[in-house]
């Protein structure tokens, strides 16, 4: 009898386990495989003339070629304890767990359990209980097994979904890099604000002490009757207009300073103690960019447009997916019986297995209009990707052409201040040959600090286009090794 059932079983199954065994022997990732970014065309090089660079420069660590010891320490504390960078640090955890778990979605899904249940039918319902001799209507079931499912991934659906996961992991991985650059760039660019406004400063109050001298020698002539009450209003103007910009400069080193607390993750307070610094000028020059190309590997954002490509892609093959037949597995098993003396005996085993293969015949059109929406999505990001890499582009060629131009303005002005120096060499000699009057000296006293603003000026401007260079260029962040270094067409 229990052989007959066998036979009758196995007819049933064997159909579907022939599919099934058909359908896996069918396996295959369906959609595009991507095999990486569309070509754009990136030009043959710089459009400026950079011949003799200096040796090469770790763009991770740009800032440590500048010899200033207190932005190193500012961008150690705001690498260690920036919040943007610990959020972006979270969120890195999170497309993980995300890409983890659809991995966890190709295997097996088992879950055990363990029951006691006890109950009382009634007599007099569907099955005439109190009518077969020997069944108690009140019974303990005692059961212990298992039940496990599995979808195979016949077509690549979630072998795609896999890979336009673990993409998207390297998207955010991308993006906290982006993240990253942007706390460097930002902590130096409000480093080189204070100290730059601090030496206006002190330029400043130089001009006003020799403004002061010349106000008060103005002020003596007028009393002697050497100089007109225009010539006390006129000395008496300069002073107050240069001691009315001193508030303007304090405000903005503070505001700097308090700036730099927040970036490093800390009260604003934190570094006030540098507005009684002396705040020495980092040394600037011409510094290595690379090759043109060596833009697109290094900045997050084309790096995340790449990865949004390669995950788009991805995406075509799961909607895909969806117009073929899936094959599922489904198995149970273990023990159960009305006593526990004999729960766990060989006569107390049960055991199922259920394969089954489904297939959308009619759905309306909805998995077809998916695939055209994802191959959509394919499409934009192609474009994005092609204008991250165009836009990174002009970013760096602005940046460098701005850095360039500041330099040169930077050395001007240090003619310009040297000239005004010697100038006032000149006329210290004479004044003390008794050439010149001392109104003449503190004239051209006050033309040298008017240089040395300047210059401090276009030092500043000049330490603010190198921040915005370098971040053009991608430099402040080091790629992992888990990001992709795919060569550009």
């Amino acid at each position: 009898m229990r052989s007959t059932a066998r036979r009758v079983c196995w007819r049933m199954y064997r159909p579907v386990l022939s599919l099934s065994c058909a359908l896996l022997a069918a396996c295959a990732s369906v959609g595009p495989d991507y095999g990486g970014p569309p070509p754009v065309d990136v030009g043959d090089g710089w459009t400026l003339p950079l011949a003799n660079q200096p040796a090469s420069l770790e763009p991770a660590q740009w800032w440590s070629a500048l010899d200033d010891p207190v932005l190193d320490r500012l961008m150690s504390a705001a690498l260690a304890q920036n919040p943007d960078l610990r959020q972006a640090a979270a969120r890195i955890d999170e497309a993980r767990a995300v890409r983890d778990r659809v991995a966890g979605e190709r295997l097996p899904a088992v879950e055990a359990r363990v029951s006691a249940n006890r109950r009382r039918q009634s007599e007099n319902g569907p099955l005439p209980i109190g009518a077969i001799p020997g069944l108690d209507a009140t019974q303990s079931i005692h059961d212990a097994g298992f039940d496990a499912a599995w979808e195979a991934d016949l077509f690549g659906a979630r072998r795609r979904a896999l890979e336009g996961a673990g993409a998207r992991l390297q998207v955010t991985e991308a993006e906290a890099q982006g993240v990253r650059m942007s706390i460097v760039a930002e902590v130096a660019r409000t480093w080189f604000t204070a100290v730059g406004a601090g030496r206006e400063l002190q330029a400043q109050r130089a001009a006003l002490a020799t403004l002061q001298q010349t106000l008060d020698l103005v002020r003596l002539r007028h009393a002697a009757g050497d100089a007109s009450a225009a010539d006390v209003d006129a000395a008496d103007a300069q002073w107050a207009a240069a001691n009315a910009l001193l508030p303007g400069l304090e405000s903005r080193q503070r505001a700097a300073v308090l700036g730099l607390g927040v970036l490093l993750g800390a009260p604003p307070e934190r570094e006030l103690a540098l507005l009684d610094a002396v705040l020495a000028p980092c040394k600037l020059r011409a510094l290595p960019v690379g090759e043109r190309a060596d833009v697109l590997r290094r900045r997050p954002d084309v790096l995340a447009a790449e990865r949004r490509l390669a995950a788009s892609s991805a995406d075509i093959g799961v909607a895909t997916a969806e117009l073929f037949p899936k094959l599922s597995i489904g198995a149970g098993g273990g023990f159960q019986s009305l006593e526990t003396g004999n729960w766990f005996d060989a006569s107390s085993s049960r055991f199922s297995i259920l394969p089954m293969v489904s297939w959308r015949l009619l759905d309306g059109g909805r998995v077809r209009a998916e695939i055209r929406a994802r191959e959509a999505a394919a499409r934009q990001a192609a474009l994005a990707y092609e204008q991250a890499v165009l836009g990174a582009l002009g970013d760096a060629e602005r940046a460098l052409g701005a850095y360039h131009g500041a330099l040169d303005t930077l050395e001007r002005r240090s003619m310009a201040r040297d000239a005004a120096r010697a100038s006032h060499g000149r006329a210290l000699a004479r004044y003390a040959a008794g050439d010149i009057a001392l109104v003449e000296l503190l004239a051209a006293e006050r033309s040298g600090h008017e240089a040395q603003t300047m210059v401090v000026r276009a030092h500043t401007s000049a330490a603010l286009q190198l921040v915005a260079l370098y971040k053009a260029l991608g430099g402040g962040w080091e790629a992992p090794a888990a990001m992709p270094q795919r060569s550009i067409p």
